[in-house]
């Protein structure tokens, strides 16, 4: 049965996430819904970070690596992820970005398995992530081959010859989801290695890394997870890989001793291995409070929501533009991630029409647009009102304007 606004507001009104809205700096006159890109900021992250400036590095300086245990930062921030998606507290590490999180684990893991050359992904995986495996094959010289299968071919594409499984669990355009337990198992039947990009999981979904027997995984600091502008990645590394893993961006943070200033490297036990350069404070900073949040929340709860925001904004939008928009994401909210994806050849404009209206989405070449949904702070209500608005601009034709047909350097 079709819901009401009337239904949507009863919604919010018993919605168990509802508390979590007031922690966030939500602007006025904005339905934010690209909280799948950029997560919004978390009002304790203002007051940390000038913490941070004042007095951890103005008033105490190099002192507070120590007194402010800021060496202890991606172990500790890592503890909070490991939380969200179902990890244990030493088996997550943040450092880096995504990009080289996933050359350093990558490169690690074929390593684990000599004489396998083919690391297996799938066509439209997310752009860093092909990119960053075709520059290790060129790196080895040939010894390493990427090779990419459709979607429904990936479990007969994992034969003995593949080494690594690489794979974007909610797929950054479309928001499909792949089986994370059932590939992982598959993978691992043919000898096979696996590692997960988590970019579009990570806070939105709940996660069950070590139950379900994933080898690696990746995720970015700045969606769901409110990092963040650049926040931040994490590393995920099953405990019984730890200590046979060599990552090869052997820094100095990476060390067993980094203090003893030892010309030969010794690899650091457990995650401590994973680091390398000197972690940035500030982004850690802001970082544990966003993920401190997403740490509290019933992922159940979140997960339900999402699926229920996903679902009314796509019933209000098949309503009022009948006909209007085709279909990228799955129909069905447990086969997507949080977020609702339509096709339309003027997309581009559609979403910068919209954003003028005060509803921030995003577009994804060539003619997707992009709708996230994050629980913690988005109502029902909310989603409601985008719709509507979605509705105008389609109904007066607003995107036909010049002004919104003028290609911005990032879409």
């Amino acid at each position: 049965m079709a819901l009401t606004r009337r239904d949507a507001e009863a919604l919010d009104a018993a919605d168990p996430l509802a508390g979590f809205r007031d922690r966030f700096a939500l602007p006025d006159g904005v339905i934010y819904l690209d909280g799948n890109s950029l997560g919004v900021l978390p009002k304790a992250t203002t007051a940390r970070l000038a913490q941070v400036v004042e007095q951890e590095w103005g008033r105490d300086l190099i002192r507070s690596w120590n007194s402010a245990d800021w060496i202890g930062l991606p172990a500790r921030v890592g503890a909070l992820i490991a939380r969200i998606v179902g990890a244990d507290a030493d088996e997550v590490i943040a450092a880096d970005s995504t990009s080289v999180n996933l050359f350093k684990l990558a490169a690690a893991a074929v390593r684990l398995r000599p004489g396998r050359r083919i690391i297996l992904s799938e066509p439209g995986n997310f752009p860093t992530d092909l990119y960053v495996m075709q520059g290790l094959a060129e790196l080895l010289g040939g010894r390493v081959e990427l090779r990419l299968a459709e979607r429904d071919r990936l479990a007969d594409a994992l034969t003995d010859e593949v080494a690594l499984l690489l794979l974007t669990q909610v797929h950054y355009k479309t928001g499909a989801l792949h089986d994370l337990p059932g590939l992982t198992a598959r993978a691992h039947a043919v000898g096979a290695l696996t590692l997960w990009d988590l970019s579009h999981s990570a806070g939105a979904l709940p996660l069950q890394l070590s139950r379900d027997g994933a080898d690696f995984a990746v995720g970015c600091g700045y969606k769901y997870l409110n990092g963040g502008p650049g926040a931040p990645a994490f590393l995920y590394a099953a405990r019984r890989h730890q200590d046979s893993v060599r990552q090869p961006l052997s820094g100095w943070m990476g060390h067993a001793a980094p203090f003893a200033f030892s010309d030969a490297y010794q690899p650091a036990a457990g995650m401590g291995r994973q680091l390398c350069g000197t972690p940035g404070i500030l982004g850690l900073a802001a970082l544990e409070e966003g993920a401190a949040i997403m740490a509290e929340a019933d992922m159940r709860a979140v997960r339900a929501k999402s699926r229920a925001l996903g679902d009314l904004f796509l019933q209000r939008v098949e309503a009022l533009c009948p006909g209007q928009f085709g279909l990228a994401c799955p129909r069905d909210s447990a086969a997507r991630g949080s977020q609702v994806s339509l096709t339309h050849r003027d997309g581009y404009a559609i979403v910068q029409a919209l954003i003028a209206d005060g509803v921030i989405g995003d577009f994804r070449a060539p003619d997707v647009l992009r709708f996230g949904f994050t629980p913690l702070y988005l109502r029902h209500g909310d989603v409601w009102d985008a719709a509507e608005a979605l509705g105008r601009v389609m109904r007066e034709e607003r995107y036909r304007q010049p002004a919104f047909q003028v290609r911005a350097a990032v879409t």
